[in-house]
């Protein structure tokens, strides 16, 4: 298929997905290969009701595509020798020594823990299987925090991490903010907060500008308005919904604002096995260990998630029936996605329905992006999907 057909067809997916009743206000899309974008699509509007297109420079809140870009520092550390994936955490974060395993709760609702039975590794961390979770994925992660008075994740405060263990480390995967705690070792190790060594190792050499923990006057006046969708189906926009600026800790597992086209560098960087256009950001090696099954060793896989804060997320999973395990740090399908996305590909998403997928075999990645709660929505989600198929089906 001709670019030229191929770009009709993908805008046509968005169209769709923003026309359809029930769609998304507004959706930005852009695919790469080795070179660069061969596709960039912006439909919609950044608010409904308001007169604000979207645009493919717009600015969203790309919460858990956060991790990714915090595991590449990580690795940079084991590159260097600094640190290694088999220390525990707790040697460079002493605090998280002090998490105890979830035992239940008394008659008054008051939390039973104990001690775990090892400490929490790196390598816990960055496959999340210290046990540690959302409060919007558990209802006893929510009701530990409630008991305790401890704020929620999107209070981006170191105490907001302070939660309990639901399982001991190593036990099984549990998605939670396991790499913010890796975001605080980057710190720990280069003596400087974690959006300016993300400036330094990644954002600099990669030439992304439109990306960090703080937005500038610029970003601030191009981002894009999270709505929330009730039960209903209406959308509503909720303009005042934002982190917090500037956020008392730089939240490594889900605190960047950034445009899409600054996210598809790092995609670039990835399919090019460490390499960026002023130098390189990491090891070819090291991004084939970044790409490797961490879980599959210890007998674990990816499921669903359950959820505890419907505003927040639906019940769901990625590829059901598809066997998943984790990478560093990514999700990875352990056979063809039925997209035609090849095994031992790359995804991760983030809570505002965000999805990236990263490619090596064919050397192709995504990034399909909206702003709407709770995740998983109805029409971003099958949106996402309906891009990516479009690619694999026609490019």
């Amino acid at each position: 298929m001709t670019q030229q057909k191929l770009k009709t067809v993908l805008d046509q997916v968005l169209i769709q997905a923003t026309h359809r009743h029930g769609g998304a206000p507004g959706v930005v899309a852009m695919a790469t290969d080795r070179n660069g974008n061969f596709y960039e699509g912006a439909t919609g509007t950044r608010e409904l009701g308001l007169d604000s297109p979207m645009t493919t420079d717009s600015v969203f809140a790309i919460f858990s595509t956060t991790k990714a870009l915090t595991g590449t520092l990580i690795m940079q550390l084991v590159e260097e020798g600094r640190i290694a994936l088999s220390d525990n955490a707790g040697e460079y974060v002493p605090e998280i020594d002090e998490l105890q395993v979830l035992d239940g709760f008394d008659a008054n609702g008051q939390p039973r823990t104990r001690a775990p039975g090892r400490k929490i590794t790196v390598n816990d961390l960055m496959l999340h299987a210290s046990g540690l979770c959302y409060e919007f994925f558990s209802e006893n992660d929510l009701k530990y925090r409630t008991a305790r008075s401890i704020p929620p994740i999107m209070s981006c405060s170191f105490d907001s991490i302070r939660t309990v263990l639901l399982h001991e480390p190593g036990a099984a995967w549990t998605y939670g903010a396991n790499i913010d705690w890796l975001g605080r070792i980057v710190e720990q190790q280069r003596g400087k907060r974690l959006g300016e060594v993300m400036k330094e190792r990644i954002f600099t050499p990669l030439g992304m500008q439109d990306i960090g923990f703080r937005m500038s006057e610029s970003m601030k006046a191009r981002r894009v308005t999270i709505h929330d969708r009730a039960a209903d189906g209406k959308l509503t926009p909720l303009p005042d919904l934002v982190l917090p600026d500037p956020p008392p800790m730089d939240m490594g597992g889900h605190g960047l604002y950034a445009t899409i086209g600054e996210y598809m560098k790092f995609i670039r960087m990835i399919l090019n096995n460490g390499a960026g256009p002023s130098g390189r950001v990491l090891r070819p090696e090291t991004v084939d260990l970044m790409a490797q099954d961490g879980l599959a060793p210890m007998g674990l896989a990816v499921g669903g998630w359950t959820t505890s804060v419907p505003s927040l997320s639906n019940t769901g999973e990625f590829l059901p029936g598809t066997d998943k395990g984790w990478a560093y740090s990514f999700m990875t399908n352990r056979e063809r996605a039925p997209t035609g996305r090849p095994a031992g590909s790359l995804m991760w998403a983030g809570l505002a329905n965000s999805f990236f997928w990263i490619d090596r075999q064919n050397g192709i990645g995504g990034y399909w992006a909206t702003q709407i709660l709770p995740f998983q929505d109805a029409a971003s989600y099958p949106g996402f999907v309906e891009f990516e198929t479009a690619i694999y089906h026609h490019r």
